[in-house]
């Protein structure tokens, strides 16, 4: 594919830090948002970068994006993905929250909560959490990374410690054949202790997390009982969640 001097700039911008917004690309090259949706598509359909709601980015199986673009990636769907899980969880639960963007979000959707017991590996989560006085919140112990979450053998042998009534997870990619992916094995390993010691297990996935490749495997859409997301997906995920019987909730709104 030839590309307009424009659109490599915008692919060499977008390969520098893993995703940038629609807005932000139009404001660096003086055009307006429609054009750059087009020479997004444009690139999307070559596979020189990935079309998300609001935005572009690279995707890499063996490295993920980081932690301060993630936050910022696709903030309002990931808000009306926790206020939507929210709203299932009662109060005087116990709960696993992992490590992610979303589930921090998760985190201050449940602060309207009462009387919550929260078992985290996430330490952005807990320093939402924690100031809730009658909340409980407990802190894995472990490797701390640079993004606040917490890892390592020890991390899941706190958590294989307890036996709660839901786990809220968040997740980097769903593979076609609906492998739940990750980029870090010793995440993944805390996560799998997560799914295996709660009653229910939660995912929030927003739209973008569909089809995405890491490289480390976590587990199975089999192994989840609720699925909440920004926009209707694939039509071969929904047939995986119907054959593995994973009730769906989309959010909707604005993309």
């Amino acid at each position: 594919m030839s590309l307009a001097p424009r659109q490599q700039s915008i692919l060499e911008l977008v390969r520098e830090r893993g995703y940038v917004s629609i807005e932000e690309l139009a404001q660096q090259f003086s055009v307006t948002p429609q054009t750059i949706r087009r020479d997004i598509n444009q690139l999307g359909e070559a596979g020189l970068l990935r079309r998300y709601h609001g935005g572009a980015a690279h995707d890499s199986s063996v490295q993920n994006t980081a932690y301060t673009q993630r936050a910022r990636q696709m903030r309002d769907e990931k808000r009306r993905i926790a206020d939507a899980m929210a709203q299932h969880i009662p109060d005087q639960a116990s709960l696993f929250i992992n490590i992610g963007t979303t589930t921090e979000a998760i985190a201050h959707a449940l602060l309207n909560h009462r009387d919550l017991k929260v078992i985290t590996n996430n330490l952005h989560v807990a320093s939402i959490l924690s100031p809730k006085e009658d909340f409980d919140v407990l802190i894995a112990g472990g490797n701390v990374r640079s993004d606040g979450g917490v890892v390592g053998q020890a991390t899941a042998d706190f958590i294989s410690q307890f036996k709660v009534d839901y786990a809220l997870i968040g997740i980097s990619g769903i593979d076609e054949d609906g492998t739940l992916l990750d980029f870090d094995y010793q995440e993944v390993r805390v996560s799998q202790a997560i799914i295996s010691n709660a009653r229910q297990v939660f995912l929030a996935a927003d739209s973008s997390k569909f089809g995405r490749n890491a490289m480390t495997r976590l587990g199975s859409l089999e192994q989840i009982d609720m699925l909440f997301t920004d926009a209707q997906p694939p039509e071969a995920f929904l047939e995986l969640l119907t054959r593995h019987k994973v009730k769906l909730e989309v959010t909707g709104g604005p993309a």
